[in-house]
């Protein structure tokens, strides 16, 4: 697993402690692998899930860091949303 993938688990775990999803979320980091998060937890995995948010490495850190605004990276087209839009955004605010 890449270093990319084990601290996108790591933060995200810290980001999303407490918050309901309501299902199953999956991060498609362009050539590093997917994050799967759901009410359960964060980890690596690449299963089928409610909603995919698929960008690239650096737009994705951004996101992590609070550097780069989910709903603006959707608006310019690095960051592409597939399924459950609300929980989309549901997911945009928590991190936030």
């Amino acid at each position: 697993m890449s270093d990319v993938i084990n601290e996108a688990v790591k933060v995200l775990s810290e980001k999303m402690s407490g918050v309901d999803i309501g299902g199953t979320v999956k991060f498609d980091i362009e050539g590093e692998g997917c994050v799967m998060v759901d009410d359960s937890g964060v980890r690596a995995g690449d299963d089928d899930a409610d909603v995919t948010l698929s960008a690239d490495r650096e737009t994705f850190e951004g996101m992590m860091t609070g550097d780069t605004n989910p709903t603006s990276a959707f608006m310019t087209g690095k960051l592409k949303v597939d399924g459950d839009m609300g929980m989309a955004m549901k997911l945009a605010s928590a991190l936030a």
